[in-house]
């Protein structure tokens, strides 16, 4: 992927990941663009020795896998774990390890970068987690905002309905129907399985051989069906019609502020970074002296007591959202040219730190699944090994929120528009972007398998820019002290600039597989060569698994280009 397998060129990595100038929108700042090559005359030779026989990449890998999978490697290399797990685990919570923490750091970083440092009509936030109560009350977040929910009444399990799927079973040749199955949301494949599962034992209690042959499941979540038809659908817990009719249940987390525990001290941990980016538009408008169309961006935590947290770190109780707020115009005609450049910033971004365009698709919200308030909605997906769910949304939210705080407040939150000399309410589009989700979307296309020298080889394969350590130091044998103070010295002047690492225990070989498992794209040995010929280092890349000797002092220059892309 990086090397052509010529000693003296460089391909780029990607072509420019770094924001085109976007519709309508104010004067972006020259972006440096990276040539398509680079010259580095101090190149001395493609390493002769020690190159691994590498057969191609297995192009169905991806399929095979299963969430267990994912889950195994990111505990086992440091990525994520159950949050309080020496006391069996708290659900819907996780800690990210060594490895995790850095790769979620690299993803904020990166987001920040493209979204607010190389941009000039884009500002920081970063709001407190808990607001004034009534901003809920204004956001219509303490009235409405809830999930539905079905109890069982014998196994005591609480599910959301809109992930319970229901479909009668109904016999091909008589067109009789025999009950029905309940299933949780997860991938068609599995889905139908587990039905097929019910169906079986169903069929075989009503009479039927269990092979009868019936119609194809027309599932339909709970919140669909009829009181009737609840009355004769399983419970997933039970396997009998137990489960209560659907409900509202709050999202948000109830704690309270001061000394005292009255109704006066209630409030809420933030379910969403949006509502303090709106709150403090017009603190944000006049110290920055922005003008409209600009935006507001925030990296921050959000909290919802998820009914039924699930599918690891995709949906969990405490999370971390990449929100921007980007105000325009009003007009009919205004937001959708707007709404479609950032579909295609946001696709643009997400392909840059490595997400594969091949799982990614765009969802278009009908008007029946839009929220009360928005225009549009578009949201990108991705194809995680439990089914196709969104990753990204981008929503045109008309100028719902401001208004509502400013009817709330009792203060003006319009702006004033000095070239029209008009006084309106901004609109905004609202791109919005979970960090857990892009992690785990990160993780998953990573995700590689290989035969090298007839063994298969199972690694990471992160765009350099998020990988959690870019480069692992080795120095041939530890018990060579002049091989080791090289080393050691060149780790020390990379260790300044990205997260290193020191690897000096083992054959290279398998110190090549354990920097592969945790995605480092490069590996350097520093050898014999290195000292007593000055021929420089080996730097090996983990892709293709190439290797080229470059002169010590050429290394921060080629790994700079490599890693950040200019």
């Amino acid at each position: 992927m990086y090397f052509n397998g010529v000693a003296i060129t460089l391909v780029g990595v990607l072509s420019s990941s770094l924001p085109r100038n976007m519709l309508a929108f104010r004067s972006i700042l020259p972006i440096p663009q990276r040539s398509n090559t680079i010259s580095f005359n101090s190149f001395t030779r493609m390493a002769s020795s020690g190159t691994e026989s590498q057969t191609k990449p297995e192009d169905d890998a991806y399929d095979k896998v299963t969430m267990e999978d994912i889950v195994s490697l990111c505990k086992r290399r440091g990525f994520i774990f159950p949050s309080s797990e020496i006391y069996n685990g708290f659900a819907g919570f996780y800690d990210y390890g060594p490895l995790g923490s850095e790769l979620k750091k690299n993803v904020k970083d990166s987001w920040w970068r493209h979204f607010v440092t190389r941009r000039e009509d884009i500002v920081g936030l970063d709001s407190s987690i808990i607001h004034h109560p009534t901003t809920w009350k204004s956001s219509g977040h303490l009235d409405g905002f809830s999930d539905p929910m079905v109890d069982c009444k014998q196994t005591k399990l609480r599910y959301r309905a809109d992930q319970l799927f229901a479909a009668p079973i109904i016999l091909k040749e008589s067109g009789e129907s025999v009950g029905w199955v309940c299933v949780q949301e997860a991938n068609d494949a599995d889905m139908v399985k587990d039905a097929e599962k019910q169906a079986s034992k169903t069929l075989k209690a009503a009479g039927h051989s269990k092979k009868a042959d019936i119609e194809a499941f027309s599932f339909r979540d709970l919140t669909t069906v009829s009181e009737d038809e609840m009355e004769s659908i399983p419970s997933p817990g039970s396997g009998e019609p137990t489960l209560t009719v659907p409900r509202d249940f709050n999202l948000m987390f109830q704690t309270n502020v001061g000394a005292m525990s009255d109704a006066s001290a209630v409030a809420y941990l933030r379910p969403e970074t949006a509502q303090g980016i709106f709150i403090n538009f017009k603190n944000a408008l006049g110290t920055s002296r922005a003008k409209i169309p600009f935006g507001i961006a925030q990296i921050g935590k959000a909290f919802r007591n998820e009914i039924t947290p699930r599918n690891f770190i995709f949906r969990s109780r405490e999370f971390e959202q990449m929100e921007v707020e980007y105000f325009i115009p009003p007009g009919d005609d205004v937001w959708e040219p707007f709404q479609k450049e950032w579909i295609e910033e946001s696709k643009a971004y997400l392909l840059s730190v490595g997400v594969r365009e091949d799982l990614m698709e765009n969802d278009v919200h009908e008007d029946d699944g839009l929220a009360h308030y928005a225009r549009a909605c578009t949201d990108i997906t991705f194809r995680f090994p439990f089914g196709t769910q969104e990753l990204m949304g981008i929503a045109a939210r008309g100028n719902y929120d401001l208004t509502q705080h400013s009817e709330g407040s009792g203060k003006t939150l319009d702006y004033f528009d000095d070239t029209t000399k008009e006084k309106y309410i901004p609109h905004c589009i609202e791109p919005s972007l979970g960090v857990d989700r892009l992690v785990l979307a990160l993780i998953c296309s990573a995700y590689v398998e290989d035969e090298v020298g007839g063994e298969k080889r199972n690694f990471l394969k992160f765009h350099p820019i998020v990988a959690p350590v870019k480069v692992s130091i080795l120095p041939l044998l530890k018990n060579k002290p002049e091989l080791v103070s090289v080393a050691r010295e060149l780790y020390d002047k990379l260790k300044m600039r990205w997260n290193v690492s020191w690897d000096a225990s083992g054959a290279i070989g398998r110190r090549y597989r354990r920097a592969d498992e945790i995605g480092t794209p490069f590996c350097i040995t520093i050898d014999f060569d290195t000292i007593e010929k000055n021929e420089g280092v080996t730097i090996r890349d983990r892709d293709t698994m190439e290797q080229i000797r470059l002169p010590i002092d050429d290394v921060i220059p080629y790994l700079d280009e490599k890693i950040n892309a200019y």
